[in-house]
């Protein structure tokens, strides 16, 4: 992903993370997803109390593009300044590998980004 695109994916995701529901956690975090038309859909986490009900923000994100009619992702971008780097948990790279083929991810504590592939996150999806 070139340096643009991804400044404009941080942005997204770091305005998401302000709106996050993180009650018990603290830990905010928000997602940019790119897709492949170039639409940029934003999501933040949003827990519940019961917390296997939690969403992340990757599949937050994830959904709203994909219930928009985006069919495929090439990009994400995950961050959150709760104080260590926001990985996508394993749920949300199964998720994000549902719809890309060589997706790039950049995770972003806000003073250190990570570039991978999901191939590298996750080496056997399927």
């Amino acid at each position: 992903m070139d340096a643009k695109t991804a400044d404009i994916l941080k942005e997204k995701a770091r305005q998401a993370a302000k709106r996050a529901y993180c009650p018990y956690s603290g830990y905010a975090v928000g997602a940019a997803v790119l897709a492949d038309d170039g639409r940029i859909y934003a999501g933040c986490n949003v827990e519940n109390a019961s917390y296997s009900l939690t969403m992340c923000a990757e599949r937050v994100a994830l959904f709203k593009a994909v219930s928009d009619g985006a069919k495929k992702i090439t990009a994400v971008c995950v961050y959150s300044e709760g104080g260590r780097m926001p990985y996508p948990c394993g749920a949300c790279r199964q998720a994000l590998n549902e719809f890309s083929e060589g997706l790039e991810v950049l995770v972003s504590d806000g003073k250190e980004d990570v570039a991978a592939t999901l191939s590298e996150l996750l080496p056997h999806g399927f």
